[in-house]
Formats: C-alpha cells, sequence, structure tokens
C-alpha cells in the first residue's frame, strides 16, 4: 500500500471517529422521547387498550361485545365499483365479514352471508345491507361441511341471480399455551374449518365464476410471522396464503383472480371468545399503532381486491393490513 493510501485511510478513521463522538454526545445530551400512545391515523379516533376486560361464550356474538366494533364505514363514499355484482361472505354476521359485506353493499353488490349460529349479528349485517339499497341472504351453517358449502353457493346463485365474488372469513381459533395442550378434536375442528372451508366454499363457486370474478381469502399476520399461542390457527392461516397463491396459478387463465387479505390484531368477537379476559384488555397493543384495528378500516382492502377496476391485474397477493411492525 502506498503512503498516499495509507494517509487518505488514516483520515477516514479519524472522520469515522468524530461522527461517532458527535452522535453520542447528541444521543446522551437529547432527551428520550416518551412512547407514544396509540396511533389515530384515521377520519376519527378508535378504542385503544387498556380495553374493557371480558370474556365471550364462542362462537362470540359482536352483540356483546364492549365496545361494539365499528363497520358502518361512516366516511367511506361508495362509487359504483361492485355495481350489478353479487358477492358471498362467510363469516358475514360479525367483524371484518360484516364491515366487507356492507361496503360491498356500498358500492352496489347485492350480498349472500354464511354465518354459524348468531342470528342476531346476522340479522344486523342484513340490515345494514339493506339500508344499502341492495339485497341480502342470510344462510346459516357450517362451512367445514362441504355439502353445506355447496348448498350455500347454489341457494346464492339462486337467489341472487349470479355470483361474482367469493369472500372466505369464516374462522375458528383458540389459543393454548403449548403444542401438548392442542387435542386431536381441536386441530381438527380448526383446519377444517380454516382451510377445509375456503376450499370446498372456493371448489363450490368455480362453476359459477365467470371472467372478472374474484375470490378473496382472509389470512392473517400469524400466517406470516407464526404465533406462540395459536399454533393450529397460524398453521391454517399459512396453508390459506400458500392455497391463495396457488388457486391464482390454477384459474389464472379463466381470467379469475385470487387474493388475501392479512390482518393484524382487529377487534371483533373472534379474539374475546378465545381469550381471558385480562389478555383481551391489551389486545393489539403489541402493533405499530398500538391498538386493535376496527373492522372498518379492513374492510376497504377487501373492495379494492375485488373491484375490477381497483386491481384487475393483480392476483396470488397477500396483502398485510397489520398497523405497521411492532415497535412502530
Amino acid at each position: 500500500m502506498t503512503l498516499k493510501k495509507r494517509a487518505a485511510g488514516k483520515r477516514d478513521a479519524r472522520t469515522d471517529r468524530k461522527l461517532q463522538r458527535q452522535a453520542e454526545r447528541k444521543r446522551s445530551t437529547e432527551p428520550r422521547p416518551k412512547k407514544a400512545g396509540a396511533v389515530q391515523a384515521g377520519s376519527r379516533p378508535y378504542p385503544a387498550p387498556p380495553l374493557p376486560k371480558q370474556h365471550l361464550e364462542k362462537p362470540g356474538r359482536e352483540a356483546d361485545l364492549e365496545p361494539r366494533p365499528a363497520y358502518e364505514a361512516r366516511d367511506y363514499r361508495g362509487s359504483g365499483k361492485l355495481e350489478g355484482k353479487a358477492a358471498l361472505v362467510t363469516g358475514g354476521d360479525s367483524g371484518i365479514g360484516r364491515a366487507v359485506a356492507v361496503l360491498f353493499a356500498r358500492e352496489g353488490a347485492d350480498v349472500a352471508i354464511v354465518y354459524l349460529s348468531e342470528d342476531e349479528d346476522a340479522e344486523e349485517t342484513r340490515r345494514a345491507i339493506e339500508a344499502e339499497g341492495r339485497r341480502a341472504l342470510l344462510i346459516p351453517g357450517d362451512v367445514s361441511d362441504s355439502s353445506f358449502c355447496r348448498e350455500s353457493v347454489e341457494t346464492t346463485v339462486q337467489e341472487l341471480g349470479r355470483l361474482d365474488i367469493l369472500v372466505n372469513n369464516a374462522a375458528f381459533q383458540e389459543h393454548a399455551e403449548s403444542l401438548e395442550d392442542i387435542s386431536d378434536e381441536q386441530l381438527e375442528h380448526t383446519f377444517r374449518t380454516n382451510i377445509f372451508g375456503y376450499f370446498y366454499m372456493a371448489r363450490a363457486a368455480l362453476p359459477h365464476l365467470k371472467a372478472g370474478a374474484s375470490i378473496i381469502n382472509t389470512g392473517s399476520v400469524t400466517g406470516l410471522e407464526g404465533s406462540g399461542q395459536a399454533l393450529d390457527y397460524a398453521s391454517t392461516k399459512g396453508a390459506i396464503h400458500a392455497f391463495t397463491k396457488s388457486l391464482a396459478q390454477n384459474v389464472l387463465e379463466r381470467g379469475i383472480r385470487v387474493n388475501a387479505v392479512a390482518p393484524g390484531p382487529v377487534w371483533t368477537p373472534l379474539n374475546p371468545a378465545d381469550q381471558d379476559a385480562d389478555k383481551v384488555a391489551k389486545f393489539g397493543e403489541s402493533a405499530g399503532m398500538k391498538r386493535p384495528a376496527q373492522p372498518e378500516e379492513i374492510a376497504p382492502a377487501y373492495v379494492f381486491l375485488a373491484a375490477p377496476v381497483c386491481s384487475s391485474y393483480i392476483t396470488g397477493e397477500v396483502l398485510p393490513v397489520v398497523g405497521g411492525s411492532e415497535g412502530g
């Protein structure tokens, strides 16, 4: 190495150390910023932890949840993106499914909702759809039963005249502290509901879907990052993401798009019917925004993926809506 190069190296090292000392002095004298509270970036503030301590009996009625999840999206203006279309939304009685059904109706679609047994919640969803001037169809039943899935699709086509959008959203979740705590019965029930049901519904819907149609699956941040206390649930969500990408490839030449939304924590009956009251009070605080999303904050992503005018060139994608990474 020449003397000139050695001298240049020494100057570079001195510069490094000088900048290091300046930065260290600045860090030592600047007051540390206090941790901010929940981030409110929408048109109105939403509830944040600590939330009321509560535990719901499964399957969990939204009517019993406090505070009530926000699903009406009062500041969302429809523009006919789904005019004349018909949609089928599983788990549409509450939570994300209800909010999606309402926005689909606001964009001009008639909506059928499949739900397990929560009649009171389903009737509220019906009223909300009809308030948008669209037709609502309620279909109670269990998506883990393939014959029911086939019948629900046939009923939708018969009553609404067509099927353009399928939203697979129904889910079962039960936290467990360890793998040893997950029984065979729980494991099978979680998979039959969360992934078998998606296969069954998509398989039943495909003969009725034409070019321009859309299938949207509800995945989860747990399917992207895992969950130490929801091993079976997170595994099904990972499977849903893979199913989404695989089915998208399979039906691409038919002009049918298949995508997924992967939400972070969302204030719905799912978790209060799963975790103890103390954990529910802290629900969502680990998200970047330090609060759970409200269903109406998630639903526009489904409109985006359902509407050909918005996403005609998007298929096989998993769209995370997680409120920022942990720690902001």
